[in-house]
This record gives structure tokens, C-alpha cells and sequence, in this order.
């Protein structure tokens, strides 16, 4: 009869227990914090969710490991940009793995250029017979994380960002990079998951309904100047080399409007204040002008030393948006070239991103890699400049040919006509 005594007892450690084995799958929430001195430069407090995709000997296994509590600041790797180097926040963990955000601003916003996680396949208890060992990396530069300078960035709903064959959920964000003081900043930028549309009211039938005439559209705003823009390594050499007009296409929400608009904007490249990396198979340039960051990325095939454009990001926030508008696609196949030659394309051509944005590119000429002394290599050119060079020579050619017939047709009919006199 003593067990039965002690059912509440029971009852009550077996709901502790389940209690605890609850807590203890739920995402753990880290503050992470970079400082120069006492000052405070990145803070971070964050719940992440890793889910890495690793081969084993037979197939493919998936591991889903949450920040723990333990996460720490890589004092020796991040940096708050005073060195020469972007701001950067490293966040370690475990037996060698590494979660990393760099940072970049136009002096009005701020942003996360991008995000790298390294894992390392030698730690048996995440990765148990994993085939192979050692540190992997993974990186990604559509991130979609931004705010104005002096406001804290805040996302509580769950934001997946893929790197390789890895996938990062946040949620539970709040962050903040060039902070003024040593705490977040009280005013907040939400981002677009968290914020929340009403209908407008209905208009009851008292309601007087005026006619209004539509202001004209807006003027197209004609051919972009042409920009440089370049991208130095380490050493302070340029690897990356750019000269282009860019034209923005893009479709958003009208504030003042309530409707879907598509606006037509040029990049201005004295306003501009380029950035980005460069790497063995990987390149980065990133354009900031104002409330505005558009960033590419190159990728290099090592095996055939072919390149191409592999992604387009873009981050607006223009005055008569509803909402900050962002758009990025990682899988294109745009200005293919070689190692050792630039991609030269003088004719306008788009690049279709999304849907609701594209890019006209005017004049371009681009080399994301194995640039020399600064100067373009020989340029292989677009097949558009090809087609517009071949026009001419056509018309010319069928121009000559007709000048030839109609003198022909002229000798003729005149030795006919000399044939037609008689000698007296």
C-alpha cells in the first residue's frame, strides 16, 4: 500500500523529467558580444539551429545541432573593423566548430555580408562514421540581414540561410554591428517575417468617393553612368576588377500607392562605396550607394578553370517601400569566361534574378580572377556584341554586292549599246 502512497510523489518526478528532456531540446539562446577595450563593438543574442548534410561510408546522414550555452567569442578571429579587416563576429563551439558573420555599411545601414560555419567531420559524436576527417567550410553571401546604423536588427521568426550543404536557422535574433554604446540600441529595425499586415477598414457607404485623375508615370531614368569597381586581397593587390552601368529592376509595394509598383533605378557610381573578397574559387564584390546593397558572386571551376556569375543579392530600403525589399538567387550561370581573360559585354543585356527584380548591365567588363597589375586581361566578348558587329558587316557586305551588280548591269548595257553603231 506504501506505492500508492507515493503516486504523487512519482507523478510529480516523472513530469520534472519530462520538464527537463523539454528544456533541454529546445534551441539554446547565446549572447555573443566583440569588444576593443571595454568598448562594444557586435552584440548578438540569438538562438541558431545547424543542420549539416555529411556523407558516411554507405550513403548521406543528416545532424541537427543547436548554439549551446558554451558558445564563445573567438577573441583572436573576430575583429571590430579597426585593423584593416571587416567587422567580423566568430562564434565557437564544440570540438572545432565555428559560426561566423561579417559585417559591412554605407554609413546608414549596416548588413551582414557573409555568414561561414565550419564544422569539423573529426568529431565522432556529431558525425559518427563519417567519411572523411577534418574541418569543413561553408559559406554563404545572401544572407538578408540588415538595419540602419545606430538600431538594433530584430527577427524572432525562424530564418534559414543555406551555405553548401548546410543550413543555418536563426531565431530569437536581435543584433546590432558599429554600436555607438555597449548595449543594443533601443530603437529596433523588425525584420519582414515578424511584421504584421492589416486590412485596410471597409469603406461604408456614406463614404464620398472622389475622382481623381492618375499622376503620369515615372520618367525612366535613361542610361547608367559607367562605374569602376575594384576589390583588393590581403595584400592590397586588386583581384577583382569591374566597369560597368547598372540598372535596377525591380517590383515592390508602394507605400503612398497600396500597390505593386516596378521601378527602374540607376546605380550611381560616384555615390557607390564598393567592398567584398576574393578567393581561391570564390569572389565577392558588394556595392552599397545609400539605402541600397547589391552584391555578386563569382564562382571559379577549378577543374576547368571556367568562370561564371553564380548570384546576385540585393537589399533596398526606398522611401516609398512598404517593407525593405530583398531578393537573391544563388544558382545562375551569367558572364562565363576563363582564367587568364576578362568578360567584356558593351551591348545591354539582363540578368533575370527573381521574378520581381532584374538588372540591365550597360558597357560591362568584369574579372573576378587572376587579375594582374590591376588591368583587365584580354576580353572574350558577349555574344550580343558578336551579333551587333556581324549586322554591319552584313549590310555591307549586301551593299558592296549591289554596287557590284548595278556596275556590272552598266558595262554590260553600254558595250551593247557601242555595238549598236555602224562605221559609215
Amino acid at each position: 500500500m506504501n506505492w500508492i502512497k507515493e503516486m504523487p510523489v512519482i507523478r510529480c518526478l516523472v513530469l520534472l523529467l519530462i520538464a527537463c528532456f523539454g528544456f533541454l531540446d529546445r534551441i539554446q539562446a547565446v549572447t555573443l558580444e566583440v569588444k576593443v577595450g571595454n568598448s562594444t563593438c557586435i552584440k548578438a543574442e540569438l538562438s541558431a539551429l545547424l543542420s549539416i548534410t555529411y556523407t558516411t561510408s554507405n550513403s548521406t546522414s543528416n545532424v541537427s545541432i543547436s548554439l549551446p550555452d558554451s558558445t564563445s567569442v573567438d577573441a583572436g578571429s573576430s575583429s571590430c573593423g579597426t585593423d584593416g579587416r571587416p567587422p567580423w563576429l566568430v562564434a565557437v563551439f564544440g570540438s572545432g566548430h565555428a559560426l561566423g558573420l561579417s559585417f559591412s555599411t554605407n554609413g546608414s545601414f549596416y548588413n551582414v555580408t557573409d555568414l561561414t560555419l565550419q564544422y569539423n567531420l573529426s568529431d565522432t559524436l556529431l558525425f559518427p562514421e563519417a567519411n572523411g576527417s577534418g574541418v569543413v567550410t561553408v559559406m554563404s553571401t545572401s544572407v538578408g540581414i540588415w538595419a540602419p546604423i545606430n538600431t538594433t536588427y530584430r527577427c524572432a521568426s525562424p530564418t534559414t540561410i543555406r551555405a553548401g550543404g548546410a543550413a543555418v536557422t536563426f531565431s530569437e535574433m536581435r543584433l546590432e554591428a558599429y554600436m555607438p554604446g555597449n548595449d543594443l540600441s533601443p530603437a529596433e529595425s523588425v525584420c519582414a517575417a515578424d511584421q504584421t499586415t492589416t486590412a485596410a477598414p471597409p469603406t461604408s457607404a456614406s463614404t464620398t468617393v472622389r475622382t481623381t485623375t492618375a499622376a503620369p508615370g515615372p520618367t525612366p531614368p535613361g542610361t547608367p553612368q559607367t562605374g569602376t569597381f575594384s576589390v583588393r586581397n590581403g595584400s592590397g593587390d586588386v583581384c577583382l576588377l569591374a566597369k560597368m552601368g547598372l540598372q535596377l529592376n525591380v517590383s515592390y509595394v508602394s507605400q503612398s500607392q497600396n500597390k505593386t509598383v516596378q521601378e527602374l533605378f540607376n546605380m550611381n557610381p560616384n555615390l557607390t562605396a564598393p567592398s567584398g573578397s576574393c578567393g581561391s574559387s570564390t569572389a565577392t564584390l558588394v556595392i552599397t550607394q545609400q539605402a541600397t546593397t547589391l552584391s555578386f558572386t563569382f564562382s571559379m571551376n577549378l577543374t576547368t578553370s571556367q568562370y561564371h556569375l553564380s548570384g546576385i543579392n540585393l537589399l533596398a530600403n526606398w522611401s516609398d517601400m512598404s517593407a525593405p525589399f530583398s531578393a537573391s538567387n544563388s544558382s545562375l550561370d551569367y558572364l562565363p569566361s576563363k582564367l587568364g581573360h576578362s568578360y567584356m559585354c558593351n551591348t545591354e543585356q539582363t540578368l533575370l534574378v527573381v521574378p520581381d527584380f532584374s538588372i540591365n548591365t550597360f558597357r560591362l567588363q568584369v574579372q573576378p580572377f587572376g587579375v594582374t597589375a590591376g588591368q583587365f586581361s584580354a576580353a572574350e566578348e558577349c555574344q550580343l556584341d558578336q551579333d551587333q558587329m556581324l549586322i554591319p558587316i552584313i549590310v555591307g557586305a549586301a551593299l558592296a554586292g549591289l554596287v557590284l551588280i548595278v556596275l556590272i548591269a552598266y558595262l554590260i548595257g553600254r558595250k551593247r549599246s557601242h555595238a549598236g553603231y555602224q562605221t559609215i
